[in-house]
Order: C-alpha cells, then structure tokens, then sequence
C-alpha cells in the first residue's frame, strides 16, 4: 500500500471549496482529514490568508511520483498559475512525505528530482503543515537532512509566534448535512 501526507492550501476564490475539492478528487484514497486551519502567507509576498489541511492517503497503485501528478491535474483543474514564487493560489497540493512497499513494510520515498523533492525540503519549517499533521498522525516522524524526527519535536522548535498563527477554524472539508455532493 503506497502511502502519502498531503499539505493543501488555497487563499484565492472559494477557498474552502477548492480543499474540498482535492478531498473530492482523491476520493476514496483519502485516509484521514484534518480540521482546517487559517493562517498567514508564508514566504514574504502579500497576499490574503490561506485555509490550510492536511491529507493521509493510500493507494496500491500510486507511486510517489503519481501523487504529485494527480495533485498538480488537481491544482489545473482549479486554475493554479505558477507566476510568483510563494505567491498567492488557488490551489497548493503538495506531498510532505511519501512511502513506497518494500519486503517488509514501507519504504519513506527520498527523491532529490527538482520536480518532486521528497521529503518535501521545508516542511519541517513550516507550522501550517506540522500542526494539521499532528490532528491526523500524532506519532508522525518527518526526515530532515536524512535523519527522522518526530513532528511534534519539529514544531517546538518553531518559533512560538508562526505556531500561534496557524489558527483552527470551525469549517470542514466534508459537505455539510444535505449539502448537495
């Protein structure tokens, strides 16, 4: 069973909408949802704030590099345009870690590619990613420089003030009672 941690975010259009659609999209692959989160733009550039979740899926058909594709049709599909680094988006469906079936168990996907970096590089830096994942996987370990660290021990190094940020809201990504699908 190949197995991957998805960080989602959105800070354009019908924000919540565009997360329940990556939740939509994956269907059935999907895990575990975390609660929804807001928080400030992280990188510098001034934009609104993002809803940010995090996702565990699973598919025995998927490898780490058929994530990313299905993520990136995702944020296409939403109207995702690359323009500024760190700018704002409709759409950001990253992969936060990805592992792959060896004899045994799993394997933690590593991958220096440009185009899929994995772990991903920052994510250990980055509360809007940690906290979510901590609602979903309290255990959770993350690779950082090639060696695992649990996430909990990884947010406590981040500074206190971007942790306080990442604030819980009351919205989920699974349609409301009688919600149309």
């Amino acid at each position: 069973m190949t197995y991957a941690v998805l960080s989602i975010g959105s800070n354009m259009g019908d924000r919540l909408e565009l997360l329940r659609g990556v939740v939509a999209g994956f269907g059935a692959r999907i895990r575990a949802v975390s609660p929804v989160y807001t928080t400030a733009p992280w990188g510098g550039v001034e934009q609104d704030d993002f809803l940010n979740a995090v996702l565990v899926a699973e598919d025995p058909d998927y490898d780490c590099r058929a994530w990313l594709e299905h993520g990136q049709q995702l944020e296409q599909a939403a109207g995702r345009e690359r323009t500024v680094r760190w700018g704002a988006r409709t759409l950001d469906v990253d992969i936060v870690t990805c592992a792959e079936p060896v004899s045994g168990g799993l394997r933690v996907c590593r991958s220096t590619d440009p185009d899929l970096t994995l772990p991903h590089p920052r994510a250990h830096q980055r509360a809007f990613v940690l906290v979510p994942w901590l609602d979903v996987q309290p255990e959770a370990t993350l690779a950082v420089s090639g060696v695992d660290y649990p996430v909990r021990e990884l947010l406590a190094k981040l500074d206190r003030a971007e942790v306080a940020g990442v604030r819980r809201t009351a919205l989920t990504l699974t349609p409301a009672a009688g919600a149309a699908p």
